[in-house]
């Protein structure tokens, strides 16, 4: 019996390793590794309400730990996430913070202006992607890439799993449609994560005037791209489960008819 029962916790004590071991860690989670490189710099960070550090927002670690937050800037949806695909959202103050949100996605400012880029001295980036052409997060991380690449600013880029990283599918975007929902001659569903994708764009020089920016990238561990992810917060209003995150290759075409996408 007393046999049986040390071979029980041995196995459990085993099970619990072996699941603790391949627990999927955040680029944000590592802050051993990125804390020392934001010491003593002027920050801003391209973020929303996906930059959770566990139960708090990036945001919050970094003022806790007495950094230098300067700026905020927003993407399509805003800082909080709340705001409907395509509607334009004005600069605003965060609320709980005062940190300034300088917002790129208020029908006017794609691309940050030089006011705002003399503020800071390196770009933290921590928001969840989903891995697709059409979705507008890497679309402005690139465009803060060029303007980076532009002023000689830092990016340091913390990295998060691609829920659709297991395949690669789709054509690839022929350059004379470049928009705002597609800005990179990459397949419908592209399998990178965000900081992959930023090393490609770097290497690729697809930043405009094969500008290449200043780029550091904290990558997750313990993923690999048959990783199964399930996101832990919806990363959009229109996004709001799994099963819609691997539909949305195939349904956002919908967008472009009188049919609902809902």
């Amino acid at each position: 019996m007393k046999k049986l029962l040390l071979l029980t916790i041995l196995l459990c004590s085993s099970l619990l390793c072996q699941a603790q071991k391949e627990r999927i860690v955040l680029g944000d989670e590592q802050t051993s590794e990125y804390f020392p490189i934001l010491k003593g710099k002027r920050i801003a960070i391209f973020s929303n309400h996906t930059g959770m550090v566990g139960d708090k927002h990036l945001l919050d670690i970094l003022l806790e730990n007495k950094f230098n937050v300067v700026a905020i800037f927003s993407p399509e949806h805003g800082f909080r996430g709340d705001a409907d695909a395509g509607e334009h959202v004005s600069s605003s103050v965060d609320k709980k913070t005062g940190v300034p949100i300088l917002s790129l996605y208020d029908g006017k400012n794609k691309k940050p202006s030089e006011a705002s880029m003399r503020k800071f001295d390196i770009l933290v980036i921590d928001i969840q992607d989903v891995g697709l052409r059409f979705y507008t997060y890497y679309i402005t991380m690139c465009r803060l890439m060029d303007a980076c690449a532009e002023y000689n600013r830092k990016v340091l880029l913390l990295d998060r799993p691609n829920p659709n990283g297991h395949y690669v599918d789709g054509p690839i975007l022929d350059m004379k449609y470049k928009s705002g929902v597609g800005w990179l001659p990459i397949p419908i569903v592209h399998g990178m994560t965000l900081g992959e994708l930023a090393l490609m764009v770097n290497g690729e020089r697809w930043l405009p005037a094969s500008r290449v920016c200043d780029l550091t990238v904290i990558p997750c561990k313990n993923y690999t791209h048959q990783t199964k992810y399930t996101l832990p917060i919806p990363p959009s209003p229109n996004l709001p489960n799994m099963k819609a995150v691997y539909l949305y290759p195939a349904t956002c075409y919908f967008e472009a008819t009188p049919v609902s996408l809902g």
